[in-house]
Protein backbone atom coordinates (compact mmCIF):
# COMPACT_ATOMS: atom_id res chain seq x y z
CA UNK A 1 0.00 0.00 0.00
CA UNK A 2 1.66 3.20 -1.23
CA UNK A 3 0.44 6.65 -0.20
CA UNK A 4 1.02 10.04 -1.75
CA UNK A 5 2.02 12.72 0.78
CA UNK A 6 0.74 16.26 0.06
CA UNK A 7 -3.04 16.25 -0.22
CA UNK A 8 -3.32 12.61 0.83
CA UNK A 9 -1.55 12.10 4.16
CA UNK A 10 -1.01 15.74 5.13
CA UNK A 11 -2.73 19.07 4.44
CA UNK A 12 0.39 21.09 3.64
CA UNK A 13 -0.92 23.72 1.23
CA UNK A 14 -1.08 26.55 3.82
CA UNK A 15 2.65 26.34 4.53
CA UNK A 16 3.58 25.84 0.88
CA UNK A 17 1.56 28.93 -0.05
CA UNK A 18 3.07 30.91 2.82
CA UNK A 19 6.63 30.06 1.75
CA UNK A 20 5.84 30.76 -1.91
CA UNK A 21 4.47 34.21 -1.11
CA UNK A 22 7.47 35.04 1.09
CA UNK A 23 9.60 34.10 -1.91
CA UNK A 24 7.62 36.36 -4.24
CA UNK A 25 7.91 39.19 -1.73
CA UNK A 26 11.69 38.75 -1.58
CA UNK A 27 11.86 38.96 -5.37
CA UNK A 28 9.63 42.02 -5.58
CA UNK A 29 6.84 40.13 -7.34
CA UNK A 30 3.10 40.18 -6.74
CA UNK A 31 1.89 37.57 -4.28
CA UNK A 32 -0.58 34.89 -5.33
CA UNK A 33 -3.79 33.80 -3.63
CA UNK A 34 -3.84 30.69 -1.48
CA UNK A 35 -6.34 29.08 -3.85
CA UNK A 36 -4.10 29.56 -6.89
CA UNK A 37 -1.01 28.19 -5.17
CA UNK A 38 -2.92 25.21 -3.77
CA UNK A 39 -4.07 24.47 -7.32
CA UNK A 40 -0.46 24.38 -8.49
CA UNK A 41 0.71 21.74 -5.99
CA UNK A 42 1.53 18.21 -7.08
CA UNK A 43 4.19 18.34 -9.78
CA UNK A 44 7.24 18.98 -7.63
CA UNK A 45 8.84 22.11 -6.25
CA UNK A 46 10.56 23.36 -9.46
CA UNK A 47 7.25 23.34 -11.35
CA UNK A 48 5.48 25.00 -8.42
CA UNK A 49 8.01 27.82 -8.45
CA UNK A 50 7.70 28.26 -12.21
CA UNK A 51 3.96 28.69 -11.76
CA UNK A 52 4.34 31.08 -8.82
CA UNK A 53 6.91 33.23 -10.58
CA UNK A 54 4.90 33.53 -13.80
CA UNK A 55 1.34 33.16 -12.54
CA UNK A 56 0.78 30.56 -15.26
CA UNK A 57 0.34 26.77 -15.05
CA UNK A 58 2.84 26.18 -17.87
CA UNK A 59 4.91 29.31 -17.26
CA UNK A 60 8.65 29.34 -17.89
CA UNK A 61 10.52 32.11 -16.04
CA UNK A 62 14.09 33.00 -16.86
CA UNK A 63 16.77 30.63 -15.58
CA UNK A 64 18.32 33.10 -13.12
CA UNK A 65 14.95 34.12 -11.70
CA UNK A 66 13.96 30.48 -11.25
CA UNK A 67 17.23 29.68 -9.50
CA UNK A 68 16.73 32.59 -7.10
CA UNK A 69 13.11 31.60 -6.54
CA UNK A 70 13.97 27.99 -5.75
CA UNK A 71 16.74 29.05 -3.38
CA UNK A 72 14.50 31.44 -1.48
CA UNK A 73 11.57 29.02 -1.42
CA UNK A 74 13.70 26.23 0.04
CA UNK A 75 14.83 28.50 2.86
CA UNK A 76 11.34 29.81 3.63
CA UNK A 77 9.66 26.42 3.43
CA UNK A 78 12.26 24.74 5.64
CA UNK A 79 11.64 27.43 8.25
CA UNK A 80 7.85 27.04 8.05
CA UNK A 81 7.42 23.35 7.23
CA UNK A 82 4.87 22.60 9.95
CA UNK A 83 3.57 26.08 10.73
CA UNK A 84 -0.02 25.09 9.85
CA UNK A 85 0.39 21.70 8.20
CA UNK A 86 -1.55 18.82 9.77
CA UNK A 87 -2.49 15.22 9.09
CA UNK A 88 -5.84 14.70 7.44
CA UNK A 89 -8.51 13.14 9.67
CA UNK A 90 -8.45 9.36 9.52
CA UNK A 91 -4.90 9.01 8.22
CA UNK A 92 -3.31 7.62 11.38
CA UNK A 93 -6.26 5.28 11.98
CA UNK A 94 -6.00 3.97 8.41
CA UNK A 95 -2.24 3.43 8.58
CA UNK A 96 -2.54 1.65 11.91
CA UNK A 97 -5.29 -0.68 10.66
CA UNK A 98 -3.47 -1.50 7.42
CA UNK A 99 -0.16 -2.21 9.14
CA UNK A 100 -1.85 -4.34 11.79
CA UNK A 101 -3.41 -6.41 9.00
CA UNK A 102 0.00 -7.18 7.58
CA UNK A 103 0.25 -4.73 4.70
CA UNK A 104 3.65 -3.27 3.83
CA UNK A 105 3.17 0.51 3.68
CA UNK A 106 5.11 3.17 1.84
CA UNK A 107 5.01 6.78 0.68
CA UNK A 108 5.73 7.92 -2.86
CA UNK A 109 5.73 11.67 -3.29
CA UNK A 110 6.91 14.29 -5.77
CA UNK A 111 8.07 16.36 -2.79
CA UNK A 112 11.84 16.63 -2.29
CA UNK A 113 13.27 14.34 0.39
CA UNK A 114 14.58 17.32 2.38
CA UNK A 115 10.96 18.28 3.08
CA UNK A 116 9.15 14.93 2.84
CA UNK A 117 11.21 13.12 5.47
CA UNK A 118 10.86 15.82 8.18
CA UNK A 119 7.12 16.03 7.57
CA UNK A 120 6.67 12.29 7.98
CA UNK A 121 8.79 12.35 11.13
CA UNK A 122 7.00 15.38 12.56
CA UNK A 123 3.65 13.57 12.46
CA UNK A 124 5.14 10.24 13.59
CA UNK A 125 4.18 8.50 10.36
CA UNK A 126 7.57 6.91 9.67
CA UNK A 127 6.81 4.10 12.12
CA UNK A 128 4.17 2.82 9.72
CA UNK A 129 6.30 3.01 6.56
CA UNK A 130 8.81 0.53 5.18
CA UNK A 131 9.79 2.68 2.20
CA UNK A 132 9.76 6.36 1.25
CA UNK A 133 10.41 7.50 -2.32
CA UNK A 134 10.67 11.26 -2.71
CA UNK A 135 10.68 13.49 -5.76
CA UNK A 136 14.46 13.36 -5.97
CA UNK A 137 15.04 9.72 -4.98
CA UNK A 138 15.01 8.47 -8.56
CA UNK A 139 15.33 10.16 -11.96
CA UNK A 140 11.59 10.74 -12.52
CA UNK A 141 8.46 11.82 -10.66
CA UNK A 142 4.85 10.66 -10.87
CA UNK A 143 3.06 10.23 -13.26
CA UNK A 144 6.15 8.41 -14.51
CA UNK A 145 5.90 4.85 -13.13
CA UNK A 146 9.58 4.70 -12.13
CA UNK A 147 9.20 5.88 -8.49
CA UNK A 148 6.27 3.51 -7.93
CA UNK A 149 8.12 0.54 -9.36
CA UNK A 150 11.19 1.48 -7.35
CA UNK A 151 9.10 1.58 -4.15
CA UNK A 152 7.71 -1.88 -4.88
CA UNK A 153 11.22 -3.20 -5.49
CA UNK A 154 12.47 -1.76 -2.20
CA UNK A 155 9.46 -3.21 -0.36
CA UNK A 156 9.98 -6.64 -1.89
CA UNK A 157 6.69 -6.77 -3.77
CA UNK A 158 5.52 -6.12 -7.32
CA UNK A 159 3.14 -3.51 -8.82
CA UNK A 160 0.41 -6.05 -9.61
CA UNK A 161 0.12 -6.75 -5.86
CA UNK A 162 0.22 -3.08 -4.86
CA UNK A 163 -2.19 -0.18 -4.50
CA UNK A 164 -1.47 3.57 -4.64
CA UNK A 165 -3.64 5.99 -2.67
CA UNK A 166 -3.46 9.56 -3.94
CA UNK A 167 -5.30 12.79 -4.65
CA UNK A 168 -4.26 13.80 -8.16
CA UNK A 169 -4.08 12.83 -11.82
CA UNK A 170 -0.37 12.14 -11.31
CA UNK A 171 -1.31 9.38 -8.90
CA UNK A 172 -3.97 7.76 -11.06
CA UNK A 173 -1.89 7.96 -14.24
CA UNK A 174 1.29 6.86 -12.48
CA UNK A 175 -0.39 3.85 -10.89
CA UNK A 176 -1.93 2.86 -14.20
CA UNK A 177 1.43 3.12 -15.97
CA UNK A 178 3.08 1.06 -13.23
CA UNK A 179 0.43 -1.66 -13.45
CA UNK A 180 -1.02 -1.20 -9.98
CA UNK A 181 -4.44 -0.32 -8.63
CA UNK A 182 -5.24 3.20 -7.49
CA UNK A 183 -7.56 4.53 -4.79
CA UNK A 184 -8.31 8.23 -5.26
CA UNK A 185 -9.24 10.49 -2.37
CA UNK A 186 -11.78 13.23 -3.01
CA UNK A 187 -10.04 15.74 -0.75
CA UNK A 188 -6.54 17.12 -1.35
CA UNK A 189 -4.99 18.92 -4.32
CA UNK A 190 -6.51 17.67 -7.54
CA UNK A 191 -5.95 20.88 -9.57
CA UNK A 192 -9.68 21.24 -10.10
CA UNK A 193 -10.18 17.81 -11.63
CA UNK A 194 -13.01 15.45 -10.77
CA UNK A 195 -11.07 12.40 -9.61
CA UNK A 196 -13.91 10.08 -10.60
CA UNK A 197 -13.55 11.23 -14.20
CA UNK A 198 -10.03 9.77 -14.21
CA UNK A 199 -11.55 6.34 -13.50
CA UNK A 200 -9.41 5.16 -10.59
CA UNK A 201 -10.16 1.71 -9.23
CA UNK A 202 -11.79 3.12 -6.09
CA UNK A 203 -12.72 6.52 -4.65
CA UNK A 204 -12.87 7.41 -0.94
CA UNK A 205 -13.80 10.55 0.96
CA UNK A 206 -11.44 9.76 3.85
CA UNK A 207 -8.31 7.66 4.30
CA UNK A 208 -10.13 5.77 7.05
CA UNK A 209 -12.31 4.22 4.33
CA UNK A 210 -9.36 2.55 2.57
CA UNK A 211 -9.40 -0.63 4.71
CA UNK A 212 -13.14 -0.94 4.12
CA UNK A 213 -12.71 -0.78 0.35
CA UNK A 214 -9.95 -3.38 0.46
CA UNK A 215 -12.23 -5.73 2.37
CA UNK A 216 -15.20 -5.11 0.07
CA UNK A 217 -13.13 -5.84 -3.01
CA UNK A 218 -11.37 -8.87 -1.56
CA UNK A 219 -7.88 -7.38 -1.75
CA UNK A 220 -7.02 -8.53 1.77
Amino acid sequence: MLFDLDGTLVHSAPDIAYAANLTLRDLGLAQQSYERIAGWIGDGMPRLMKRALTGEVDGEPGTKLLERGIQRFKAHYAANLTRETECYPGVVVALHKLKSRGFSLGCVTNKAEAFAQPLLERFDLMKYLSVVVAGDTVAARKPDPLPLRYACEKAGTNPAESVLIGDSANDVLGARAAGMKCIAVTYGYNQGLDMRALEPDFVVDSAVEVPQYLRLHSIE
